[in-house]
């Protein structure tokens, strides 16, 4: 017997399963409907102005007939006074056209303050511009630089008021110990004014020396261009380089800037700046060089430079063992000549016992003749 493979029948659905699935596809039908847009009788919402805006609150809907009045936003005004704004939703729910209507609002001309000017950032004192004021030169400002064309009220109007340009004057400079300056008695200095400052004469073996600025200039109000300068006794030791010498500067005293110039004595090299000052702490600057001497194994001496520095061209002393070196490399030159040489020579002693058919006896007397003559003996 042979068992069947034949497919058993599915039992039949159930109603209620086929009105599921027919609501299903209901659904899948009406959703392109739903999202489909909806035709409406109402304008969108209004168009939005930089420089106007509706007059009361905006209502829900617009629908055709209806219509919006515009005013000009703050800081603006009508182009033409009077002007009625209207916006109007038109029968195909859509506004009517209306463009910008309104211009910035002007604030009051300002006028150049005494001594000074006024300078509009813009070229204009429209609503949103800026004015800078500035004084002449010897004149200092009294109050706000920088005035704002901005909203005052229901107007525009400048956000500070004008400042003021006062002329720039100086109280007296400071006074110094063991020192002066001129016109010390005057109250007031004015702008540009200068002051020049000396030391007193010493009572002491030394004299003083004057550390700064000897002029001062009255720059801004109160304002000096530098610090006061200092009196005091600046004094440096005698200069003494081991091996060198002075070639100019000489002197008993070497007070505050003196300048003293060095070199070494011959067969010495000078290491350092050859060119010092006195310092206001009454040391050397740079500190003193030093002359060191020059090498034995130096065939020519270093020839020091302008400054006093060797030159990087001087000359360094050979080196033994790169003589050495060049002296066994000829020695092994020569003995690969002589290698090769006897190379050949062996080579034609035995050719010629090839040709002759010597014996060994014979082979050994050639090859000897041709190496050397110490193989015969």
């Amino acid at each position: 017997m042979r068992a069947s493979c034949a497919p058993r029948k599915a039992p039949p659905r159930r109603s209620e399963r086929l009105v599921f699935s027919g609501r299903f596809v209901g659904v899948l039908l009406l959703a392109p409907l739903l999202l489909l847009p909806t035709s409406s009788d109402a304008c969108d919402d209004p168009p939005v102005f930089v420089t106007m805006k509706p007059q009361g609150a905006l209502a829900p809907s617009y629908g055709p007939g209806d219509r919006i009045l515009y005013e000009c936003r703050l800081g603006f005004q009508p182009v033409t006074p009077g002007q009625v704004l209207p916006l109007v939703c038109q029968d195909d729910n859509t506004w009517s056209s209306l463009q910008e209507a309104c211009k910035r609002k002007l604030c009051s001309n300002l006028a150049d303050p005494i001594n000074g000017q006024v300078i509009f950032v813009n070229g204009s004192a429209e609503f949103g511009s800026q004015a800078h004021y500035v004084c002449n030169k010897g004149y200092y400002l009294i109050g706000a630089s920088i005035s704002h064309c901005d909203i005052s009220g229901s107007g525009v109007d400048w956000s500070d008021s004008p400042p003021t340009c006062e002329k720039i004057l100086c109280k007296p400079p400071e006074e110094i110990p063991n020192g002066k300056y001129t016109n010390s008695h005057k109250d007031v200095f004015e702008y540009n004014e200068v002051v020049t400052y000396s030391c007193d004469p010493s009572n002491g073996p030394d004299e003083y020396s004057l550390i700064g600025e000897s002029k001062l200039i009255c720059v801004g109000n109160d304002e000096w261009s530098s610090q006061p300068p200092q009196c005091k006794v600046v004094r440096c030791e005698y200069p003494v380089v081991e091996n060198g010498m002075i070639l100019s500067g000489f002197g008993q005293k070497y007070y505050y800037k003196a300048t003293v110039v060095f070199k070494c004595k011959d067969g010495f090299n000078l290491h350092g700046d050859n060119t010092v000052v006195c310092g206001e702490n009454s040391s050397w600057e740079p500190e003193l060089p030093k002359c060191i001497k020059v090498s034995t194994r130096s065939t020519h001496p270093p020839m020091p430079s302008a400054s006093g520095h060797p030159s990087p061209t001087d000359a360094t002393p050979p080196n033994d063992a790169e003589g050495l070196g060049a002296g066994f490399i000829v020695l092994i030159i020569a003995a690969v000549l002589v290698g090769i040489g006897l190379l050949l020579c062996l080579y034609c002693c035995l050719c010629r016992r090839k040709k002759k058919g010597l014996g060994s006896t014979a082979l050994r007397f050639l090859l000897c003749s041709c190496l050397s003559p110490v193989c015969m003996s």
